[in-house]
């Protein structure tokens, strides 16, 4: 497969009264076309500080990317002027933002804003955007798509807007889509209609996208890929299958136990203890240790490197050192392994 995006050894920091914010700790991972990786892990952890450095839409005044490269179409992303990196957000690089009604103007009719990139981006005339807008409209399920067009966001319901934003955000048909946990605010059953838009629409499109979320259940219906992000690094990355199959990393094991099972009656539901780490003084070691049940020594000590357990599954664990003593994965991601086999590996 093509690589469309590479992001190599990505270091952010925020700069802050109390001190130096080290949220982006040598982030690395590669977006191939017409994939989808979905990156996951709590907040706090770098999901969207790493997403929003690709749209180049971290603040100036008080954020830095002391160390790194987003390569895209053999430019780095990092080193584009403002200018420059305009006439890619929209057009080749879109974003979902989680939230419909703070990502649209309430003051202009939902067409005028699908329009306005069409126009930018695409040198169209009005009546040619207009045209296209519609056909965008009705591309991502919303009915009477001509007479919606002249509305304005308050007269949508929630996963209306939300489809809205996807309209605007597929405009110009971008070549890679930031989702940033674009069902969060969402109920359940809108949610799924949205998730299952996103996956048509990736077919009709033929886009990359990467998705931000804390839901693993979510994960496993919609990705190709996944990366665990804990303490701003990368500490576990594979296919959806092996993600959910052979997880290796604590943490990993940590979010699939805290998943809710509706086929267990009466479970008390797992939380992960302690908190994550301050990134103002990152430890010496791996940042997870203070919460591993299972952390040695050289957890505290020294930061382990990726250790490869297959072409495409990396985890950055002691545990899988050579001279690790062997751990079994709690039983709660065993019945998860179980499960997921049972229901046939990643849904279609």
């Amino acid at each position: 497969m093509d690589k469309i995006l590479e992001v190599k050894d990505l270091n952010i920091s925020f700069h802050t009264f109390a001190g130096e914010v080290q949220a982006i700790r040598g982030v690395k991972f590669d977006l191939y076309k017409g994939e989808t990786l979905a990156i996951v892990g709590e907040s706090g952890s770098g999901k969207s500080v790493t997403t929003k450095a690709i749209m180049r839409l971290l603040p100036e005044s008080n954020s830095e990317i002391k160390n790194g490269e987003i390569i895209f179409e053999n430019k780095d992303i990092t080193k584009l002027s403002n200018k420059e990196m305009q006439k890619i957000r929209g057009k080749d690089i879109s974003m979902i933002f989680q939230d419909p009604m703070t990502s649209l103007n309430p003051t202009m009719k939902v067409g005028k804003q699908i329009i306005e990139p069409i126009v930018k981006h695409q040198k169209l005339s009005k009546a040619s955007a207009k045209e296209r807008a519609i056909d965008i409209l009705k591309l991502v399920g919303i009915p009477n798509a001509e007479e919606r067009f002249n509305q304005y966001p308050h007269q949508f319901s929630g996963g209306m807007r939300q489809r809205v934003v996807i309209a605007i955000a597929l405009a110009c048909n971008p070549k890679v889509l930031i989702a940033d946990e674009p069902t969060t605010a969402l109920d359940v059953t809108i949610q799924a209609q949205i998730l299952e838009l996103m996956k048509e629409l990736q077919k009709k499109i033929d886009t990359s996208i990467i998705f931000i979320t804390h839901d693993l259940g979510v994960v496993a219906n919609v990705a190709d890929r996944v990366a665990v992000m804990y303490g701003g690094k990368i500490v576990e990355v594979g296919t959806v299958d092996e993600l959910f199959y052979n997880p290796q990393h604590p943490y990993t094991w940590g979010l699939i136990s805290s998943m809710p099972d509706l086929d267990v009656e009466d479970e008390e539901l797992y939380a992960i203890p302690g908190t994550p780490p301050n990134l103002l003084h990152p430890p010496k070691g791996d940042a997870f240790a203070p919460r591993n049940e299972y952390a040695m020594q050289i957890d505290l000590e020294e930061q382990p490197p990726m250790f490869k357990i297959s072409d495409t599954h990396y985890a950055a664990t002691w545990l899988l050192h050579p001279d690790a003593p062997k751990v079994e994965p709690p039983e709660a991601v065993k019945r998860r392994k179980r499960q997921f086999l049972e229901e046939g590996g990643k849904q279609s």
